[in-house]
């Protein structure tokens, strides 16, 4: 249970390691979002979780960056043994006595409304796991969550899911308190499309000398991995999520398989 690149045509024999696993089977390139800068969150922290992409079964899934406004109908699906005291795809023990939930791309922390379509039962959830990955399942809701349900018995349910909030942890008079992420639009901020990642700094040097006589405005910086030195080769793609989209379906129909956007 626990458990938003393919390789350059020529050069990127290290591109997997950016990108980690992988998440959704509809191509949607993973955006890697800056923290928010709102005054409430400069003291909040992220509740932990692994936002990188993600591989299970050879289908990749990428994270959403932002939970806000989601909705879904599909069927929901529940775990319990073996599987209780296991970690989390986020870090926690999971707890099948504790209402939480696995959601294949959701930012860890989002808490969920799920509805019962089959017999109108409603509940809260928290997504702090991974799954489900079984074809034609939305999520996977804890054994106290589906008993709660009403769905032990025939094991699955009609449901409608519907994001509440990202949820983060602030410090209020000498304990740790669960709140909600202040709205933000994730469709505009600093986009790059990152093609490529190298080992070999004069690839990297080449790609980038070929993409600025294309009249692009390029940016290479260095970065470390499991003692390696490698060079990450990043295109401007202007301030537009959805412009950016664009610009990564390009490049990979170029060849760049690997490309995905990034937000600083």
């Amino acid at each position: 249970m626990t458990a938003m690149a393919r390789t350059l045509t020529i050069i990127t024999t290290c591109l997997f390691i950016l990108t980690g696993c992988a998440s959704t089977g509809t191509s949607k390139p993973q955006v890697i979002s800056s923290s928010a800068k709102s005054p409430s969150m400069r003291q909040a922290t992220k509740v932990k979780g692994t936002q990188r992409p993600y591989k299970i079964k050879g289908k990749k899934y990428y994270p959403l960056p932002s939970a806000e406004g989601f909705s879904q109908k599909g069927v929901a699906s529940w775990y319990g043994k073996p599987f209780h005291g296991r970690k989390t795809s986020n870090g926690e023990t999971y707890n099948m006595y504790k209402l939480s939930a696995a959601h294949k791309t959701l930012p860890m922390g989002t808490n969920l409304l799920v509805t019962n379509l089959d017999n109108g039962r409603k509940l809260t959830v928290r997504v702090n796991d991974r799954g489900p990955f079984v074809r034609g399942r939305i999520i996977d809701l804890s054994y106290k969550a589906a008993k709660e349900m009403g769905m032990l018995k025939k094991g699955t349910a009609r449901v409608r899911i519907a994001a509440l909030g990202e949820a983060v942890t602030v410090h209020e008079k000498g304990r740790k308190v669960e709140k909600f992420l202040p709205h933000q639009d994730f469709n505009y901020g600093d986009f790059y499309i990152q093609i490529g990642a190298f080992a070999d700094k004069n690839n990297a040097a080449r790609l980038k000398r070929k993409m600025e006589k294309r009249g692009y405005k390029v940016t290479s910086r260095p970065f470390r991995k499991g003692g390696t030195r490698f060079t990450r080769i990043r295109i401007k793609a202007g301030d537009d999520l959805r412009h950016a989209t664009k610009m990564v379906k390009r490049f990979r129909s170029e060849g760049f398989k690997d490309s995905f956007v990034a937000a600083r």
